[in-house]
């Protein structure tokens, strides 16, 4: 098998409508071994330690493993009350056999660029939470000008900073990448990759929000497959998680053959 062979995983965000048990056995429909849970997905989010083990047991009598359950927000604003959050989210992903937890910063403009010292501190508080569960911190930069995170640089010296490397990885996000105009690749750091793809030509890039997002196709403008490749050709070998947010994909009765199409374009794509 070609090294430029991409592994694909389901965010559960590609088909909202689905409970976690659906979205594994659309997982398995897919040919696909790994999933990411949501917590923001109303009724069908994991809130519950029961409703996680049985997800669990479900995702390990399929062989699909659990990649993470998506997301701490805003984790780099630590508090007692982001404490508690993270436990209980911790609690609910180590009941489903979770690799990890994704990690999102404050992303409402109220703070602008990258405060050293409170991604620092978050880094701290979570460590001991994430260890004694198990799990990894998938840190996700979010590129919009608005976000407090937006530069994987910055997320990978916090981590460096509080000797972190072990229990801390970068998630690539595609669209994030393009939309902070980050140019700067970090495999060696990187635990997940989100793609996503957007078509929509009467925007520039810094207007693209996650409405835009949608499966990778021929019209995509985000590089997809360049960065794919990019990643790939430097050495990661993680999973390629399938993150669209337009509600033209997200509201879908049926995911599998639009899942199934952009599989096959970016597979064909990376080879060419």
């Amino acid at each position: 098998m070609s090294r430029l062979t991409p592994t694909f995983s389901l965010n559960h965000m590609t088909a909202p409508k689905l409970s976690a048990f659906e979205l594994l056995d659309t997982a398995r429909a897919l040919g696909l071994k790994a999933v990411e849970l949501r917590n923001d997905v109303a009724d069908n989010s994991v809130s519950e330690l029961d409703h996680a083990r049985a997800i669990g047991a479900k995702a390990h009598e399929l062989g699909i493993e659990i990649l993470s359950i998506n997301a701490l927000y805003p984790f780099n604003i630590w508090n007692e009350e982001r404490a508690a959050q993270a436990e209980k989210l911790a609690g609910l992903a180590a009941a489903c056999g979770a690799t990890g937890l994704v990690l999102c910063p404050l992303n409402d403009g109220s703070f602008q660029g990258s405060d050293a010292a409170s991604l620092e501190q978050a880094l701290h508080g979570l460590k001991p939470i994430l260890e004694q569960h198990g799990l990894k911190g998938f840190v996700e930069p979010l590129g919009f000008p608005v976000s407090s995170l937006r530069l994987k640089k910055d997320a990978v010296a916090a981590i460096q900073a509080v000797g972190g490397e072990d229990r801390f990885a970068l998630v690539h996000d595609t669209f994030h990448h393009m939309v902070a105009g980050e140019t700067e690749f970090f495999p060696e750091f990187t635990g997940l990759v989100h793609i996503s793809g957007v078509e929509d030509t009467t925007i520039g890039y810094e207007q693209m929000l996650d409405a835009h997002r949608v499966l990778v196709g021929p019209a995509d403008r985000l590089h997809n497959l360049t960065q794919i490749k990019t990643l790939l050709g430097q050495g990661y070998q993680g999973y390629f998680s399938f993150e669209p947010f337009a509600k033209e994909v997200c509201e879908l009765d049926e995911p599998v053959p639009a899942v199934q199409a952009s599989m096959n374009f970016i597979a064909e794509g990376v080879q060419g």
